[in-house]
């Protein structure tokens, strides 16, 4: 079959309702939790504002619009490499100049949603994901691949979704040997469903964010927050996960979706 017969079919899959386009992405707004960085340490992201414009009023008696403030790491949203201090030099690596054939690719989603119900600092290991290839298969070149925990389940609540304590915030994430493993096969991105591409105790890690470290060192994507995995295969779908094209952006907040077979 040809690369246009694949469209052309797929276009028609679409159309019969045989793909399903399964949303990955957490509703945008106010009450959409936001990272919470140690005052001393680094200024935080704004919580999310959408302000009303004009809803068919004296502002604008036609057309209903609204300005918003928020920052590009928030909610489900995409990291570029530009955004962490080894992705720095990358040219490609903003939301505009990065090569978008990258961010459609197969996924491998990789299913610890158990374990991480067991322990909210569950971190994944390299032995984890091989274990997961020999049931499920080996993970490829560019392809993306996400751990799914169904942190989603904890809805908006900015405590309940970051989970913090006196000791600091409690979330699953990835060893720094695990993301060593995974970019050692070259995938073009690794993502989670919880705040930040890292667990919640990665500052304690060696590295610290070992995620962020790495992933943006390979010039490669991370993407947080994302939602519905329990919806997706562990393969066989197709992730589209593009930013925003902000003028030397380093994240952007997403519609993340999949093309899942019926």
């Amino acid at each position: 079959m040809s690369a246009e017969d694949v469209v052309k079919d797929l276009g028609s899959k679409l159309l019969a309702g045989e793909v399903k386009v399964i949303d990955l992405s957490g509703s945008l707004g106010p009450e959409t939790p936001v990272l919470q960085l140690p005052p001393d340490f680094a200024k935080n992201t704004p919580r999310v504002e959408i302000h009303k414009i004009s809803e068919y009023d004296e502002d604008g008696p036609f057309f209903a619009w609204n300005w918003m403030v928020l920052g590009e790491h928030t909610g489900t949203h995409f990291d570029a490499p530009h955004h962490w201090i080894t992705g720095k030099d990358y040219e490609e690596g903003f939301t505009d100049t990065l090569d978008l054939q990258r961010v459609v690719a197969p996924v491998n989603v990789l299913d610890f949603s158990k374990e991480s119900a067991e322990d909210a600092d569950f971190l994944l290991t390299p032995d984890h994901v091989k274990s997961w290839e020999a049931e499920h298969g080996e993970i490829r070149e560019g392809e993306w691949v996400v751990m799914r925990t169904d942190w989603d389940k904890r809805g908006n609540d900015q405590a309940t979704f970051l989970n913090a304590d006196e000791s600091g915030p409690h979330s699953p994430g990835p060893t720094p040997d695990c993301i060593e493993y995974l970019l050692s096969k070259k995938i073009v991105g690794w993502g989670t469903q919880c705040i930040g591409t890292d667990a919640g105790k990665a500052g304690d890690l060696d590295p610290p964010y070992p995620a962020h470290n790495f992933l943006h060192r390979d010039n490669c994507f991370g993407l947080a927050s994302l939602a519905n995995l329990d919806q997706l295969p562990a393969k066989g779908a197709i992730l589209i996960a593009a930013p925003l094209k902000i003028r030397r952006g380093t994240g952007s907040p997403i519609r993340a979706m999949a093309l899942v077979p019926v």
